[in-house]
């Protein structure tokens, strides 16, 4: 199904694409950019969610620049009648910025994967630890971050 998006729709998609300015108010600045009311912003905002248009909105935080220069991508090998309850407690760790479940591959039997972040790779490596021993799985994997290939939003209007 091929959806249709109004001029205004475009406008604040063009708006928000390019993230949030550093401000106290980025909704109202987003909505000048976007040549409408805060107001009108954020009904259309509250349309799309409702609508299952728009899933969030999120910041991108630049890890390192905020002291968490350790990071490690964990794979999990998960019973997958378990993925649900270890999922939900790996996910409420403070130190997990996303945890989610993948299908396997033939050489690669891990299914639920883990961002793990901290202030150094010991901090991380004593963080998986406890996960481990709070989730009941002691089988996984720790992939650690050597450099990051991407860190920018999507684009999606382009005039």
């Amino acid at each position: 199904m091929k959806y249709q998006i109004s001029d205004v729709e475009r406008r604040i998609l063009a708006a928000l694409q390019g993230g949030f300015s550093r401000s106290q108010t980025p909704y109202r600045d987003a909505a000048e950019q976007a040549g409408i009311s805060t107001e009108q912003l954020l009904a259309v905002l509250t349309d799309w969610k409702d609508q299952g248009k728009l899933r969030r909105i999120g910041s991108i935080v630049h890890h390192e620049k905020v002291g968490l220069s350790g990071g490690a991508m964990v794979a999990w090998l998960v019973d997958p009648e378990q993925v649900e309850r270890v999922g939900t407690v790996l996910a409420g760790f403070k130190e997990v910025s996303h945890a989610y479940e993948r299908r396997t591959a033939e050489n690669w039997p891990y299914n639920v994967y883990t961002m793990v972040h901290g202030t150094d790779m010991q901090t991380v490596r004593k963080t998986v630890e406890r996960m481990s021993e709070s989730s009941g799985v002691s089988d996984y994997r720790i992939l650690s971050t050597e450099r990051e290939l991407k860190k920018v939003p999507p684009t999606y209007v382009t005039d």
